[in-house]
């Protein structure tokens, strides 16, 4: 497996946001759940409709159940994958029980090397010229979580780390870098 970066300017997520809208909202789905949750890939494609949808809104929290500890753990699904996701659910007739990342040719999710196109083709259009893969939704989701206050030891068991030092490493972040970490309890 190849290194790849988060995408740390909030200005390019903003343009990646854009550029994916251009073509389909399913893709701008996609890339707005992966960096507002960390989820891993593999469980972002198979996830259905009513994982994530009561039949009428977002839920609050999508709960997966990890495969090597059986654990469930909750993921919250903020306003942006909330909006993101009603506009998505209201152009199309889906089922609950469907994928909720569809292919265009059958019934089953995208496969990983699409998703893999997807983020890919979209970094490119936006002038990312960084190494980008899949990866790099969860990478952007922790390098933005720890500078917005989420403790270390909470991305680590998001992530499912073993250590701090592995997590720092993943995020690709150096502690000697003197960026300041903005902790916004906005009472």
């Amino acid at each position: 497996m190849q290194f790849v970066n988060p995408i740390r300017d909030v200005k390019t997520i903003q343009a990646m946001k854009e550029e994916l809208r251009k073509h389909s909202v399913r893709d701008l789905l996609l890339f707005v759940l992966g960096i507002n949750t960390g989820i891993s890939l593999l469980d972002l494609l198979n996830l259905t409709v009513e994982d994530v949808w009561d039949g009428q809104n977002a839920k609050q929290f999508l709960y997966i159940k990890d495969e090597k500890t059986g654990e469930e753990k909750a993921h919250y699904l903020n306003s942006k994958i909330g909006e993101i996701l009603s506009e998505y659910l209201s152009n199309i007739d889906w089922k609950a029980e469907d994928y909720l990342f569809k292919s265009k040719k059958d019934c089953r999710p995208i496969t990983r090397q699409q998703a893999y196109r997807i983020i890919n083709h979209s970094a490119r259009e936006v002038g990312i010229s960084e190494k980008i893969g899949t990866h790099t939704l969860r990478k952007t989701f922790g390098y933005h979580a720890y500078y917005r206050g989420v403790a270390i030891s909470i991305l680590k068991s998001i992530l499912h780390h073993h250590s701090t030092a592995e997590t720092l490493k993943y995020l690709g972040i150096d502690r000697t870098e003197k960026k300041p970490i903005k902790v916004d309890v906005n009472l």
